[in-house]
């Protein structure tokens, strides 16, 4: 599986920014895909999650704020995010797996992509 995001960049604090994860098998063929981000140590933080099933769960820090949808007509998640803050600047990367995994178990996520730049700009 092939995990390739786009869409990151620089936007203005306040402001809506969508990310694309484009998939190298259908988003909708039993694999749970997630949004992870870069925290502080390195480490991943979670920040929305798609069963197979199609449920969403988000994470504190981004809920209200950003929603995912697919496409399955072009095998992508894409991650929108609105109400944009300072603090949601870091990179973003796009994971999969036949699995779901609790948000601090980003390890256990068999494939991911190389990542997308946010800024936000106060």
């Amino acid at each position: 599986v092939q995990l390739v995001e786009s869409g990151g960049g620089v936007v203005q604090s306040g402001g809506s920014l969508r990310l694309s994860c484009a998939a190298s098998v259908s988003t909708y063929s039993g694999y749970c895909m997630v949004w992870f981000r870069r925290a502080p140590g390195n480490e991943r933080e979670g920040v929305a999650v798609r069963d197979p099933d199609g449920s969403t769960t988000f994470a504190d820090s981004v809920k209200i704020r950003f929603t995912v949808s697919g496409d399955s007509a072009k095998n992508t998640l894409e991650l929108q995010m609105n109400r944009i803050k300072p603090e949601d600047t870091t990179v973003y990367y796009c994971a999969a797996d036949r699995d779901c995994y609790d948000f601090d178990l980003a390890a256990e996520y068999a494939y991911w992509g190389q990542g997308t730049q946010v800024t936000v700009s106060s």
